[in-house]
C-alpha cells in the first residue's frame, strides 16, 4: 500500500535517501579523516611469469610485427604507433640489425576494410652492452615509430602496421579511438592509472581487471619490466642489490624480459593508447654510463610535439584535461632544462579550454609508508610551488608497490587549493608489497645521509613545525594522508566536467566482486584556487 507525501511516495524518498547515502565523498566537504585499511592476506602472486609461458613468446614470423602499441601525441589530431619486427639477440658478441631492413608503414582508415590513408615513420634498434667478460650483450629487434596525422578527435581508426612490399610482414588489422576535442565540456571516459606493473601473476591480475572497465587512455608511472631484477644469464631475483650487487661489476639486465612484457600487452597496447613515464627500474646503467636505453628506444613520446624534446617529461591533451608527465630521476632543478620547460608549458595552459590540470611521475611527495619515505623531497622542494601557483588538480605516482590517496595538500599542509596526490601500485616483481607505514612504532626510517645519484641529492630533513615537528617522522597517520591500503590494483579516474572528477581504486582481489575499495569526488573550485593560469575557467 502506497503512503503518500503531497504527490510522492514514502517509498521513492527512502530509495532516494539511500541513493543520496550511497553517493560517493567529495573533496568539497574538506579534509577526511585518516583512514588505514587492515592488512588482507588475500594480495596476490608476486611471481614473474617465465619465458615459457606462452603470452611472452614470440608468436610471428620473418619480418611480421609485434609488440604493436598506441600512444598518443600531444594533441587528439594525432597519434603514434609503434611496433617491433624481427627478433632480439643475446650474446657476447651481438651484431645490430639494420633498421632499414624493414619498412615503417601504417595504413589506417575508418573501417577496416577502407585502409586509405598512409603514413611512414622513423626505425631504430638498441643495445644494452656490458665491457666484462662473461656478461651477454643484447640488441633489439627493429624498432618502428609512425606518428599518424591530421585525425578527427573522438573516432574510431583501423590500422594495419609493418612493410607492405614485404610478404608477410604487415600485422592484423587493430583499431584505437583517438582522444575527445580539446575543450572544457569533452572528456575521456575513463582512465586507467597503473604504476610498478611488471610481469607477474600480479599483473596479470591487474591487467585483466583494468581491461574489463574498457578504459579509453592508460597511464603508465613507471617501473615496466623489471628487466634490471635479473642477471643477464636470465637469473632472477627478488632483491638484486640483496642477491648480486657484492658479485658483479655493474647492474646487469635481462633485455628480453622487456620483449616478454610487450608481447603480454600487446592485447591491450594496440588497442587502447598507453602513456609512460620512467621509473628507477628503467635506468639500466650500460657501457659508457649510458642509462635508459630500453625506455628511450621502445616508447614512442609527444616530446617533439609538446617541445620538451625529451622522453623523460612532455605533456598532451585529452578532451579538457591536460596532461604533464613530469621526471623523478632526471635533472628537476630550477636551473635545469624541465623545470625551463615545465614553466613554458604551464604558462601556455589556458584553463577555460582545459580545466583540469593532471600531473604524473614515477616517486610520491606524499607517502606515508616507510618504503621510500620522502624519497622524491628534493624534486617536490624545486618543483611544487610552481605547480601549486598554477592550480594543480590532482598527482599521479607509483613506486611504493601500495596505495595512497592525499586531502588536498601544499607543503604537507593541508590546503584547499592543494592538489590531491594518489600512489598507486602493482606487484610487478618479486618484491613484497610495501606494509609498513613510517608512523608505526620502531618503523621511522632514518633521513637520507648520502645523495642518489638520480634522485638529485637529499632534502628530507626533521619537521620544523607542524604536529611532526622536530620529528623525521609524524607519529600518527599524517592529516594530510586520507586513505592508505597495502594493496595491489588500478585506478579509474572519470571526470565528469569541468568542475568534478571521480575516481576509484580497484583492488585485484575484487577481480569478481564489483567491488570498490577507494572511491571520491574530486572538485575543483576554479574561482577560489587559480592563482596564474591564464584564463580560470568558465561555467
Amino acid at each position: 500500500m502506497w503512503i503518500w507525501r503531497g504527490s510522492l511516495p514514502l517509498l521513492l524518498l527512502a530509495a532516494a535517501a539511500a541513493a543520496a547515502a550511497a553517493e560517493p565523498a567529495s573533496t568539497l566537504e574538506g579534509p577526511s579523516r585518516p583512514v588505514t585499511v587492515p592488512l588482507r592476506e588475500d594480495r596476490g602472486h608476486a611471481v614473474d611469469l617465465p619465458d615459457t609461458d606462452p603470452r611472452v613468446q614470440r608468436r610471428v614470423t620473418g619480418w611480421a610485427p609485434e609488440q604493436i602499441a598506441v600512444a598518443l601525441s600531444a594533441a587528439p589530431t594525432s597519434a603514434w604507433v609503434s611496433w617491433i619486427t624481427g627478433d632480439f639477440q643475446m650474446g657476447g658478441a651481438v651484431k645490430p640489425l639494420d633498421p632499414g631492413t624493414a619498412g615503417s608503414v601504417v595504413r589506417y582508415g575508418l573501417a577496416a576494410d577502407s585502409l586509405v590513408r598512409e603514413a611512414t615513420g622513423d626505425a631504430l634498434v638498441y643495445s644494452q652492452l656490458y665491457p666484462f667478460e662473461g656478461l651477454q650483450n643484447y640488441t633489439s629487434g627493429i624498432i618502428h615509430h609512425v606518428r599518424l596525422q591530421g585525425l578527427e578527435p573522438g573516432t574510431k581508426y583501423y590500422y594495419q602496421c609493418g612493410d607492405p612490399a614485404i610478404p608477410g610482414a604487415t600485422s592484423a588489422v587493430h583499431a584505437f579511438r583517438t582522444m575527445p576535442a580539446v575543450g572544457p565540456r569533452s572528456y575521456p571516459g575513463r582512465i586507467a592509472v597503473v604504476g610498478d606493473l611488471g610481469l607477474t601473476y600480479n599483473t596479470t591480475s591487474t591487467v585483466e581487471h583494468m581491461a574489463s572497465k574498457q578504459p579509453d587512455l592508460v597511464l603508465l608511472l613507471g617501473d615496466v619490466s623489471y628487466a634490471n631484477l635479473y642477471l643477464t644469464n636470465g637469473t632472477g631475483t627478488d632483491c638484486y642489490s640483496c642477491s648480486f650487487a657484492k658479485s658483479t661489476p655493474i647492474h646487469e639486465t635481462y633485455q628480453p624480459r622487456w620483449d616478454y612484457w610487450g608481447r603480454y600487452m600487446e592485447p591491450v597496447t594496440s588497442t587502447t593508447p598507453m602513456m609512460v613515464v620512467e621509473g628507477n627500474h628503467e635506468i639500466e646503467q650500460q657501457i659508457g654510463n649510458k642509462t635508459f636505453a630500453a625506455y628511450s628506444a621502445r616508447f614512442a613520446f609527444p616530446s617533439k610535439e609538446s617541445d620538451s624534446f625529451s622522453p623523460f617529461y612532455y605533456s598532451f591533451d585529452a578532451g579538457g584535461i591536460h596532461f604533464i608527465m613530469l621526471a623523478a630521476y632526471a635533472d628537476y632543478s630550477k636551473s635545469g632544462e624541465q623545470y625551463r620547460w615545465l614553466e613554458k608549458d604551464l604558462a601556455k595552459v589556458d584553463r577555460s579550454v582545459t580545466p583540469w590540470l593532471v600531473a604524473g611521475w614515477h616517486a610520491p611527495w606524499y607517502s606515508t609508508y616507510k618504503a621510500h619515505y620522502r624519497e622524491a623531497e628534493c624534486m617536490r622542494v624545486a618543483m611544487e610551488e610552481l605547480l601549486y601557483s598554477y592550480g594543480l588538480d590532482i598527482v599521479f605516482t607509483g613506486h611504493v608497490h601500495a596505495y595512497e590517496r592525499s586531502n588536498r595538500v601544499f607543503n604537507y599542509t593541508l590546503d584547499p587549493c592543494g592538489a590531491v596526490h594518489i600512489s598507486v601500485g602493482d606487484g610487478g616483481n618479486r618484491e613484497k608489497m610495501a606494509t609498513h607505514h613510517a608512523d608505526d612504532p620502531g618503523r621511522c626510517p632514518e633521513p637520507l645521509s648520502t645523495p642518489d645519484d638520480f634522485m638529485g641529492g637529499f632534502c628530507a630533513f626533521n619537521f620544523t613545525s607542524g604536529p611532526a615537528a622536530g620529528s623525521f617522522c609524524w607519529d600518527r597517520q599524517p592529516d594530510y594522508s586520507a586513505y592508505r591500503e597495502s594493496s595491489f590494483g588500478h585506478g579509474i579516474l572519470e571526470v565528469k566536467n569541468e568542475t568534478h572528477a571521480l575516481w576509484k581504486w580497484h583492488r585485484n582481489q575484487d577481480l569478481y566482486q564489483g567491488v570498490v575499495a577507494d572511491e571520491i569526488y574530486i572538485v575543483r573550485e576554479p574561482e577560489r584556487c587559480l592563482l596564474k593560469s591564464s584564463i580560470a575557467a568558465y561555467f
